[in-house]
C-alpha cells in the first residue's frame, strides 16, 4: 500500500494494490474508486483532503491477530 499527498493540489492517492485500473466509481464529489477487471478496488483518490483530514501527519499501526495459545 502506498499513500500519497500531492501537496499543490491538496489530493490524497492511496494505492492499495498495482493492479491496472479498468474503472473509476465516483463516491461523492470528491472521492473516487478505481477498480480492476474484477471489480477490485486499485486506488482511492481523495480531493480537497485537507479539509476532510490534518494532512501533516500520517500514522500507520498493525494490530495483531490474536493467535491462540498453544
Amino acid at each position: 500500500m502506498h499513500i500519497k499527498y500531492f501537496e499543490d493540489t491538496d489530493t490524497t492517492l492511496v494505492e492499495f494494490s498495482t493492479n491496472t485500473p479498468v474503472e473509476t466509481r465516483e463516491l461523492n464529489e470528491n472521492i473516487y474508486l478505481d477498480l480492476d477487471s474484477q471489480g477490485r478496488v486499485v486506488s482511492m483518490i481523495i480531493e480537497h483532503a485537507g479539509q476532510s483530514a490534518d494532512m501533516k501527519e500520517f500514522l500507520y499501526q498493525r494490530i495483531p491477530a490474536n493467535l491462540p495459545a498453544s
